[in-house]
């Protein structure tokens, strides 16, 4: 289990690299246009919000992620305290872009909120995405797991069904690194814990969806970075490449939008299920911060 734990953290760093180069572009044709079939890590270009980054780089989610995995590695375990001065830290001198959330929960900061309460109003699922580090730390104590996914997410995104869908995916992780296939694991998910959610809708949306085509069913439910529409689009690709995440990945990409953050959800919950084996090895050799990640899985 420890090797499909790594890989589902290293899959969903990947997936964030991955659509480094094509984020926030909702046009689908002109993606196609501009990159054909993006199967490998770009250089943003000088239009691109990430024009500061390099190929192989993350954008400020998996940057953010990152950070993440640092605080756990240093205190052996999830400490929000920590994370929240790691956080700030951080974006002190960030040279990437910063989002609404981000600029939202560092504004509650000053105003002087703490680290249990600063969270921005949004409801982007990258609130979210963070927490392949956690379900790694956090693999053999699924209560504790979902306690902490839930307040990481919390930190910087206080809208309650994006919480909610930290605790939905990190459950989803832990069951698929425990063998279970992810189609079945977002099933159970949802009947024993979202069934009287609105989450039940959106697994159910997404997992009636796999039959079309990936673009077409994102861009039905919404390519923003919004939980309502990010979240079926991630139900969708975990569930029709749940062997292939590869494909899960580049479908993901290709679709548009905020593809980083659906597409670190759909690498985090196929990795974990998949194993080491799934990840295309070019991927992780142009992966510049991947020794890095080893170690402090190592770490932990």
């Amino acid at each position: 289990m420890d090797n499909h734990g790594k890989a589902m953290v290293l899959a969903a760093f990947a997936a964030d690299a991955l659509a480094l180069g094509a984020h926030w572009i909702y046009d689908t044709e002109l993606i196609s246009k501009r990159f054909g079939r993006i199967e490998a890590f770009l250089k943003p270009g000088a239009d691109s919000y990430h024009s500061t980054k390099e190929k192989g780089m993350f954008t400020h989610y998996g940057d953010q992620t990152q950070v993440l995995l640092e605080s756990l590695a240093e205190k052996r375990g999830f400490d929000l305290s920590d994370f929240s001065t790691r956080w700030r830290t951080f974006f002190e001198d960030y040279n990437g872009y910063v989002d609404q959330a981000t600029r939202g929960t560092l504004s509650r900061y000053a105003a002087g909120s703490t680290h249990e309460d600063p969270g921005s109003l949004s409801d982007d699922l990258s609130g979210a995405s963070r927490i392949a580090p956690l379900v790694y730390a956090y693999r053999n104590d699924l209560d504790t797991l979902v306690g902490c996914a839930k307040a990481q997410t919390r930190m910087t995104h206080s809208d309650p069904l994006t919480i909610d869908s930290a605790e939905f995916f990190a459950r989803v992780a832990w069951l698929a690194l425990h063998g279970t296939s992810p189609a079945e694991a977002m099933n159970l998910v949802e009947q024993e814990h979202f069934s009287n959610s609105p989450m039940s809708g959106w697994v159910k949306n997404g997992l009636a969806s796999t039959a079309r085509d990936s673009v077409q069913s994102i861009a039905a439910f919404g390519q923003t970075c919004h939980t309502p529409e990010a979240f079926p689009g991630a139900v969708h690709l975990i569930a029709r490449y749940e062997n292939d995440l590869k494909e899960a990945l580049i479908q993901s990409v290709m679709a548009g939008g905020d593809n980083a953050a659906r597409g670190m959800v759909v690498g985090m919950v196929l990795g974990a299920y998949l194993g080491p084996s799934a990840l295309p090895r070019p991927w992780l050799d142009d992966l510049q911060e991947k020794d890095r990640i080893l170690g402090l899985l190592a770490g932990l």
